[in-house]
């Protein structure tokens, strides 16, 4: 059975402001009253609000049918060569999982870590140690929500599909985050067509399980990248990064899969999430047949 894929921003973007958004509290309603299903919030740089807030953002969500995740903080480093870094990266996922409880959220979003200094093996091995221990803390205090483990954009960093799903492995309570943008600015522009699309879809159903590649959580921008990877988040007007995302929706619709996809375009990501929505639609009436 063929499943409908959710769009949202991931943030308030700068028309949440122009219309006088003063606080996520307001996101949820905004979101919706535009046609949109989702909102991931983003605590990349520290998680500062209260309980109190969270809670309240959750409840707007409820009452808009508004989908919630949550993106951990950056400074989160599953593979630092410090332990005690390491350590404290599974106090601040224990935080988040509780701040994404309150939210309601399905899905936090981690990344993995950096390879910068060490080789990837090593790097991998340190992120896995973390990892286990996040599963165990998760587990033992009952969190609901899954850990969404995020490919990411530098090549120096952990992060490619093979790496995310070798990752996911570690427990049932992790699952990938394919970040579009970043597997196109780390592959120096390799995402291009609707076939190299469903090969990720495929990639995450043969390494994980079916379920996993029909319900995918994920995130969409056209990223700017050097021979390094990922170096900045654009918009959708942008015509020469990329990706495209006329193709994934193609891909979408054919292979019957309902992904999550959360748009961090830079300040236009409701606009974009919007854009988004409107051509996997368009797409879907014209009677796109699925596999």
């Amino acid at each position: 059975m063929s499943k409908t894929a959710k769009f949202g921003p991931g943030g308030n973007s700068d028309s949440f402001r122009a219309a006088g958004g003063r606080s996520t509290l307001q996101a949820p309603g905004f979101v919706k009253s535009l046609g949109l299903d989702c909102y991931e919030y983003e605590a990349g740089n520290g998680i500062t609000g209260s309980d109190e807030m969270f809670k309240a953002i959750g409840a707007k969500a409820i009452e808009h049918g508004i989908n919630m995740s949550f993106h951990t903080p950056y400074f989160i480093s599953l593979s630092s060569v410090e332990k005690e870094k390491r350590d404290k990266s599974v106090d601040y996922i224990k935080r988040s999982a509780e701040v994404s409880d309150l939210l309601g959220a399905k899905t936090m979003v981690v990344h993995c870590g950096s390879a910068a200094k060490i080789d990837r093996r090593t790097a991998m091995g340190y992120a896995a140690e973390t990892l286990s221990a996040a599963a165990e803390m998760l587990e033992s205090n009952g969190y609901k929500v899954i850990l969404g483990i995020e490919t990411m954009g530098k090549i120096n960093q952990l992060g490619t599909l093979e790496e995310v799903i070798e990752l996911c492995g570690i427990s049932k309570r992790f699952a990938p985050v394919v970040d579009f943008g970043h597997l196109n600015a780390r592959t120096l522009g390799g995402i291009k067509t609707k076939d190299d699309y469903k090969r990720i879809f495929e990639s995450v159903s043969s390494g994980l399980g079916a379920e996993y590649a029909e319900d995918l959580h994920c995130h969409f921008s056209k990223i700017m990248y050097t021979d390094m990877g990922e170096k900045k988040h654009l918009t959708f007007d942008d015509s020469v990064y990329g990706p495209e995302f006329l193709p994934l929706a193609e891909a979408c619709l054919e292979l019957g899969v309902g992904p999550t996809v959360i748009c961090e375009s830079a300040g236009t990501q409701t606009e974009d999430a919007l854009f988004m929505k409107l051509t996997y639609e368009s797409l879907k009436k014209e009677g796109i047949k699925t596999l």
